[in-house]
């Protein structure tokens, strides 16, 4: 994540030589943006941001406005950690360890933790739920294809944040006593769908959509080679089928690693030539972006279309497994 752009706080202004009709000019032309009430950032800077990298700063936006330290959990702990989650509209949500039913307002949402066995960090300045507490915490109160996402990644070795993998019995040991035999029983599905070969959120989110929506399961990452050699690595295939599923995320067009020093333009070319290749080896594929999987349904019917095999009937929730 790029450094996040400085917060000015209303309480602050004096020292920034701003008078609050100033304040509220500067506003209503666009170069501040209000987090949230009291707190504004650079207007430019914060247009230039994803939505993920506005939700962390709402978060740290929060942070400011508490008068004592606040642990951070869920949606809002993941972003600290740099853990994928699916939504763009989720509150800034906390841990009130009072089980008083929580308390939720000015846009934070407040949920009840037992104090004990809790595992709180502080990184990035915050405290927030440990790595495990956040995807099980994730996987208990969230859809089952939004909660694959993240419990994915954290099996996964983070790099970038020079994070280690989190192994499955880790994450089967911090269910204990925490939840209750219902939220256990979604973690645990979750859990055993998990698969660290998932390459990034999309495909997670993918792999979660196909399966709800009956589809053999695919393999993951399947090498494929033609008469030349090797043509690459699809990201699902189903070999009954003859199809290959290809998730196109905006990384692989952007993002340096997968530029690999080429521009946008000819990894575009690349990316069809290889899928000529894999093509004239008698595999249909079939491509989709993150738009597809915003839009209910329009995954399923490409694969439908494709003649990808069933194991069995729809779902009947598959349509309903994205908020926005």
């Amino acid at each position: 994540m790029p450094d996040l752009p400085p917060l000015l706080l209303a309480r602050d202004r004096i020292l920034h030589g701003l008078t609050p009709n100033e304040l509220a000019g500067r506003v209503k032309a666009g170069t501040l943006v209000r987090v949230r009430h009291g707190i504004y950032t650079d207007g430019a800077a914060w247009r230039k941001l994803k939505p993920w990298e506005q939700y962390r700063l709402r978060v740290q936006a929060a942070a400011e406005m508490f008068e004592k330290p606040t642990i951070f959990s869920r949606h809002s702990a993941a972003s600290v950690w740099g853990i994928p989650t699916v939504g763009q509209h989720q509150p800034v949500q906390a841990l009130t360890l009072k089980n008083d039913g929580g308390r939720s307002r000015a846009g934070v949402s407040r949920h009840f933790a037992a104090p004990a066995g809790l595992e709180v960090v502080s990184r990035e300045g915050l405290l927030v739920t440990g790595r495990v507490r956040t995807v099980l915490d994730l996987a208990a109160f969230t859809p089952f294809t939004e909660a694959v996402v993240p419990m994915d990644h954290v099996l996964r070795p983070d790099s970038a944040r020079n994070l280690p993998a989190v192994t499955k019995a880790d994450l089967e040991a911090g269910i204990g006593s925490n939840y209750s035999a219902a939220a256990g029983r979604r973690i645990r599905a979750v859990l055993e769908f998990a698969d660290p070969a998932s390459g990034s959120a999309g495909e997670s989110l993918s792999r979660a959509v196909i399966h709800l929506a009956g589809f053999e399961a695919p393999v993951l990452q399947q090498e494929i080679r033609d008469r030349d050699g090797l043509v690459g690595y699809s990201d699902f295939y189903w070999k009954q089928s003859r199809v290959a599923g290809e998730f196109d995320g905006e990384e692989k067009y952007v993002k340096a690693g997968f530029l690999n020093g080429r521009s946008a333009s000819q990894v575009v070319v690349a990316e069809k030539n290889r899928e000529n290749r894999i093509r004239s080896t008698g595999v249909h594929v079939v491509r989709w972006d993150w738009a597809d999987l915003m839009q209910p349904g329009t995954l399923e019917r490409k694969l439908a279309a494709a003649g990808v095999a069933r194991r069995r009937t729809r779902s009947a929730v598959s349509d309903a497994h994205i908020r926005s």
